[in-house]
């Protein structure tokens, strides 16, 4: 298995000073954010995972050093185009790549290492994490078919009215077959709302093409807090530090 962490973000949200440190640098719990996600990633090797860079991002590689591999992000194109930066280190790899994100601590090793396994098991394109809550209206819904399959992930802010009434989340992970991730992401385009390119597309795109994409609930919803704003920041916090409590 091999994972890959964009974290190339700058946090503007977080600090507008021109010292603060790129946004995976920045602590919760005493922590830079990219330290506990590597933490919850650890069931796959340093030596199988990219970190995908861009703002700052020799501050990155100098606090987590050479036994991750780095790609670099100049331009801030979106999570799809985070993750192509990967694409020359992954030609010829066939297996399972794991794609979270370095400013969303909360999500939890078990359920990572369970999309891997259903990659594998369900010979699925893709295995995406989703919820099922009300409580992050902005968040990207799951669009499911007639007959109940997946369809699409619809970004919160490209949410039409009837959409925006679904609870059936996309959490923000996912877990895929590698070669067909990099075989489909040269067809993302920028025709949405951010004018991004969204990884979100992909298992759309995998779908449309009779290729297996499957969910895989997680039975809490606090996976889904990612860190922008400092308030975020006080959340996550009591949130791990109410899960250490419970181990």
């Amino acid at each position: 298995m091999r994972v890959i962490i964009p974290a190339a973000g700058k946090g503007t949200r977080l600090s507008s000073s021109p010292d603060a440190p790129p946004k995976a640098l920045f602590r919760v719990c005493g922590r830079p954010l990219l330290d506990i996600v590597l933490e919850q990633t650890d069931f796959i090797s340093p030596e199988d995972t990219w970190i995908v860079v861009g703002y700052k991002g020799e501050e990155i590689v100098s606090r987590f050093g050479d036994c991750y591999h780095y790609a670099w992000q100049r331009q801030q194109l979106g999570t799809g185009h985070a993750v192509a930066q990967c694409a020359k280190a992954f030609h010829g790899y066939d297996g399972v790549v794991l794609v979270t994100f370095g400013d969303m601590p909360l999500f939890r090793r078990e359920s990572m290492r369970e999309m891997c396994r259903l990659v594998e098991a369900e010979r699925a394109a893709c295995v995406l994490l989703t919820a099922d809550t009300d409580q992050f209206p902005l968040w990207a819904r799951i669009l499911r078919d007639d007959g109940g399959g997946f369809a699409r992930i619809v970004e919160g802010k490209d949410c039409t009215p009837e959409q925006s009434r679904i609870t059936e989340l996309f959490a923000g992970v996912l877990a895929f077959d590698s070669k067909l991730l990099f075989e489909y992401l040269p067809r993302l385009d920028a025709n949405n709302v951010q004018h991004e390119y969204y990884l979100t597309e992909v298992p759309e795109l995998m779908a449309r093409d009779g290729l297996k994409v499957i969910t895989h609930p997680t039975d809490d919803p606090d996976d889904l807090r990612g860190v922008n704003t400092l308030a975020d920041v006080a959340v996550c916090a009591e949130i791990l530090q109410s899960r250490l409590s419970r181990q």
